[in-house]
C-alpha cells in the first residue's frame, strides 16, 4: 500500500498509539480492545480500528488487539525498526534539549552531529559524546556520513540558508523548529514544529471551553478569593 493513500490525520496519530501501547506493554498488559484503547486516546473505538484497518486490521473480533504485535506493528509502520540517523542544526537551548533527550533514541532516532554557527561558544559541550561543530563544517560532514533528518533548531534566516546544504547532502527529512516554512523539493519530506502556534491553539481551547466548565473554573476562583 502507498503511503500517500493513506489520510494525513491517521498518520498524525500513530505515533500517539504507539506510545500509549509502550505503556501498556510496560503494566504488562497483554491485550486490549478498541473500546478500552478509546477511553484513553480520546478517540472512538470506531475511528481507531478505521485507521488501523488502513494497515491491515490487526484485531481479532471478541478479543481485542495483541499489545506487543501491534506495537511492533505500528514501529514498523513509523519505520523505526529501521531506525534513522539524526543531526542538529542550532546549539542552542532547544538545539541541545533535542540532541540529548535519550527517547527519541529509544524510538530508532539517533543523533550523530550537532552543528552550530559560533561552534566556539560551545566548546565545552558534550552530548554523549558529540561535541559541536562549526556549520562550515556541515557539507564535508554529509559527504561522509548519511545523515536521514536534520533538526532546524535556528533562526528562520540561518534555516533558510542551511537548507539547501542539507538537501545537496542528501537529508530526505527536515524537522523545522524555526519560524519559518520551508520550500524543500520532491522527494524530501518536511515536519514543522511551530511551538507558538501551539501555544495559540492552548489559548484558543481554554477561551472556548463548554459553558459548564467556564461554570466551574469560575466558582473555584470565586471559593479561593
Amino acid at each position: 500500500m502507498e503511503e500517500r493513500t493513506i489520510p494525513g490525520a491517521v498518520i498524525s496519530r500513530l505515533p500517539k498509539y504507539y506510545r500509549y501501547l509502550g505503556i501498556l506493554m510496560d503494566e504488562g498488559v497483554e491485550r486490549v480492545s478498541s473500546a478500552e484503547l478509546s477511553r484513553t486516546l480520546h478517540a472512538t473505538a470506531s475511528q481507531i480500528r478505521q485507521d488501523l484497518n488502513h494497515f491491515g486490521g490487526f484485531g481479532q473480533q471478541g478479543y481485542g488487539y495483541n499489545v506487543q504485535y501491534l506495537y511492533e506493528s505500528i514501529g514498523k509502520i513509523l519505520g523505526l525498526d529501521s531506525g534513522y540517523t539524526m543531526i542538529i542544526v542550532g546549539a542552542g537551548r532547544m538545539g541541545l534539549a533535542v540532541a540529548s533527550y535519550e527517547r527519541f533514541e529509544k524510538r530508532g532516532f539517533s543523533v550523530v552531529g550537532i552543528f552550530d554557527r559560533d561552534p566556539g561558544k560551545h566548546k565545552d559541550v558534550n552530548v554523549r559524546g558529540i561535541t559541536v561543530r562549526g556549520l562550515d563544517q556541515l557539507p564535508e560532514f554529509l559527504k561522509n556520513n548519511q545523515v536521514d533528518i536534520a533538526a532546524l533548531t535556528m533562526p528562520s534566516e540561518g534555516a533558510a540558508k542551511v537548507t539547501p546544504i542539507l538537501i545537496e547532502g542528501g537529508v530526505k527529512g527536515i524537522w523545522n523548529f524555526s519560524h519559518m516554512d520551508l520550500d524543500v523539493p520532491e522527494g524530501v519530506t518536511i515536519q514543522n514544529v511551530h511551538l507558538s502556534e501551539s501555544l495559540m491553539e492552548l489559548g484558543y481551547r481554554m477561551n472556548h471551553l463548554p459553558d459548564h466548565t467556564k461554570k466551574v473554573s469560575a466558582s473555584r476562583k470565586t471559593a479561593k478569593g
